[in-house]
């Protein structure tokens, strides 16, 4: 059982560089798959708070990409290798959805920092809570972030993906709103 959230940020985060490539050359694919990578890490650490939920985690799965994949129209391609997408069994559709909805949303995005900079998010496996800092290329993109990422933080681009489960995170994000596991 894995003590941390890493296989599902790593491959969330790859299915979200994969489903909306940075164009540009390899700088451009680097910067895209770190905002990528920070807008994971922000909603696995709200989705899974406590060590508890990343046990569950590790029991149950995370439930891999195939709804992702149909409803970007991913899923007609077959692989040449069949182990080589064993990777997409680790994606998390909430995550994405989520990470999805903090790319597009500045707002969003600083009211989801800000939940794990005050402790709502909780430490992830022994882990302290992240800082507005730790998510720069996040929550203040520079021009140069934004070329990268432009499909990526499309909103009309993303928005089969981010709609899944907005309400669900508005919901966790609320401050009058208790925590339900």
């Amino acid at each position: 059982m894995h003590a941390d959230l890493s296989p599902v940020i790593a491959a969330t985060a790859q299915w979200l560089t994969c489903a909306y490539p940075a164009s540009g050359g390899a700088l451009a694919c680097a910067l895209g798959e770190v905002q990528a990578r920070q807008a994971v890490t922000v909603a696995a650490r709200l989705r899974y708070p406590t060590p508890m939920d990343v046990a569950l985690l590790g029991v149950a799965g995370p439930g891999g990409s195939a709804r992702l994949d149909w409803i970007t129209g991913a899923d007609g391609t077959a692989a040449a290798d069949p182990d080589g997408d064993a990777w997409r069994t680790w994606v998390d559709e909430v995550v994405a959805s989520w990470a999805a909805c903090l790319l597009t949303d500045p707002e969003l995005a600083a009211l989801a920092v800000a939940a794990l900079a005050d402790g709502d998010g909780g430490p992830v496996a022994g882990r302290p809570s992240g800082t507005p800092v730790e998510f720069r290329r996040l929550l203040a993109p520079d021009e140069q972030d934004r070329r990268a990422a432009t499909l990526l933080r499309h909103p009309d681009l993303v928005a089969p993906v981010a709609e899944l489960h907005h309400a669900q995170l508005v919901a966790r994000l609320d401050p009058g709103q208790a925590l339900v596991a």
